[in-house]
This record gives C-alpha cells, sequence and structure tokens, in this order.
C-alpha cells in the first residue's frame, strides 16, 4: 500500500503537477483547487476531501479494506509533501500518458493488495462488488465529471489533455485489477466424490453432470463451477491435487445470472 501511495504521488508531482493537469478522482478535484489558489497545498486538500468518504466508506465496506485505504491516502499525503515538482518532460501529452500509466500503477497495485488509494476508488470498490462493471470504467465515467470542471474553471487544452490522461489510466487499471472477470469451468473427472469434496470447500457452487467418453463410452463425471480469474489458481491446484489426470476446459464468462458469490 505504501509503494502504491508512492507511486500515485509521484505520478502526480512529476508528470501531472508540473503542467497543471490532472488524473481524476479526489487527487483531481484537489488539484483543481490548488491550481486556482495555492498549489503547495494539494496535499492538504487531498486529505480534506479523503477524510470523510473514509469515514463512510468504513461504515458501508468494511474495516480492514478501509484502513488499508486510510495507510494509502496517509501515505500518498506525505509523499505528496516529499516528492519535489519536477518536470520530467516539456510535452504535455507524454506528461498524461506516463502520469496516466504511473498513477494507474498505484490505484490497480492498491486494489489487488485489498485496499484502494482512497476518494473515488472507494466508490468504484462498492459498485463493482455489486455489478459486474470493470473498476477502470467506473472510474473513468466518475472522473469525467472532475475533468468538465477543469474546463469550466482553467482551460479546455488542458481538460483534453487530462481527459487522455485519465482514459490511460482507466485502461491499466482494468489491466491489474481483474476482480471481476468471471470464469466457467469444466471438469471432467472420474474422482467425482473427492473432486466434489474439495470443490465444495471453495466459495462457488458446483453443477454435476453426469457425462459419457465419446470415444471410450465410459462413465465420467462433467463439474460445472463459475469462478473469478482472481480465485483461479487455487482453483486450478486444488483440481490437479485431486485428480492430475482430470479434463478441464476454462471459458471466460461474458454475463451471470442468479446467485453468485462475489468477492468482498
Amino acid at each position: 500500500m505504501i509503494f502504491s501511495a508512492f507511486l500515485v504521488a509521484g505520478g502526480l508531482r512529476l508528470f501531472l503537477i508540473p503542467h497543471q493537469l490532472l488524473s481524476g478522482g479526489v487527487a483531481g478535484t484537489a488539484s483543481i483547487i490548488g491550481y486556482l489558489t495555492n498549489p503547495k497545498y494539494i496535499s492538504l486538500y487531498y486529505f480534506a476531501i479523503n477524510l470523510p468518504i473514509l469515514i463512510w466508506g468504513f461504515v458501508a465496506v468494511g474495516k480492514k479494506y478501509i484502513c488499508y485505504s486510510m495507510l494509502s491516502v496517509i501515505s500518498t499525503t506525505w509523499f505528496l509533501n516529499i516528492i519535489p515538482v519536477v518536470k520530467l518532460t516539456k510535452d504535455p501529452i507524454l506528461a498524461s500518458i506516463f502520469g496516466g500509466v504511473i498513477i494507474a500503477g498505484g490505484v490497480g497495485f492498491s486494489l489487488r493488495a485489498g485496499g484502494s488509494s482512497g476518494g473515488f476508488d472507494i466508490l468504484g470498490s462498492i459498485i463493482t462488488r455489486k455489478r459486474d462493471i470493470p473498476m477502470g470504467t467506473v472510474l473513468f465515467v466518475m472522473d469525467g465529471l472532475v475533468i468538465l470542471s477543469l474546463g469550466f474553471f482553467k482551460s479546455w487544452d488542458s481538460a483534453l489533455y487530462a481527459m487522455l490522461c485519465i482514459f490511460v489510466k482507466s485502461r491499466v487499471v482494468d489491466m491489474i485489477h481483474i476482480r471481476h472477470v468471471k470464469l466457467t469451468c469444466f471438469i471432467v473427472t472420474k474422482e467425482r466424490e473427492k473432486m466434489l469434496n474439495r470443490l465444495t470447500c471453495l466459495p462457488h457452487g458446483v453443477t454435476v453432470v453426469n457425462a459419457e467418453g465419446g470415444y471410450s463410452h465410459e462413465g465420467n463425471t462433467m463439474l460445472m463451477t463459475v469462478t473469478t480469474r482472481y480465485e483461479l489458481a487455487d482453483l486450478r491446484k486444488t483440481i490437479l491435487e485431486t485428480d492430475p489426470k482430470s479434463f478441464v476446459n476454462v471459458l471466460e464468462t461474458v454475463e451471470i445470472m442468479g446467485r453468485f458469490r462475489r468477492l468482498s
């Protein structure tokens, strides 16, 4: 979480703030206020805006998640104070792209660690836990509102550069944060009871289908379960330990209707 905070603060101080660009979210909101008043207080604005969101998230999301997020917010605030503002590139387009990639790395890794970088990430996490919507897409929509504010209060050129940054950030976050990706696994095995006993210890349900080999005409059992990309490694390990000779087909799932236990 601390390393993620370093990436977020570094992307802001080394790429975006020197060109008065935005990354969206609470950091973007704090940046707008800083650009209109005094840029050296951006870290203070960032912490002040995050504080009520963290308090609300503590009730709505969960203690562990918010504690990690609070660590990220405090660390980011600290790094924003100690990392100097350096204009690494004179090109605002390059600053938008590389600033977006670095900040997205911080956001994505904090999400994978079980927390967030605070602000809009908390709101996005609530939405993705209830709906199968990519986190990057949710952040892109909410960040768009911040970009419109930059266009009205400062300049539309800066707003368009910031939109490029946010687009890059949303795509990279979706590459790192894959919690919403669902997979359907078909497992053909002769070890029906052993496999069932192991799979029922995992979070998701299992459907049993009686099957027959097309060439051997021998009886088999096909087990179907839906899991997430995060949990696939545990499922693969369980299958190989139970029946190394089983046949497994894993497909990416487009949509799920009905009951499905989502990661908390």
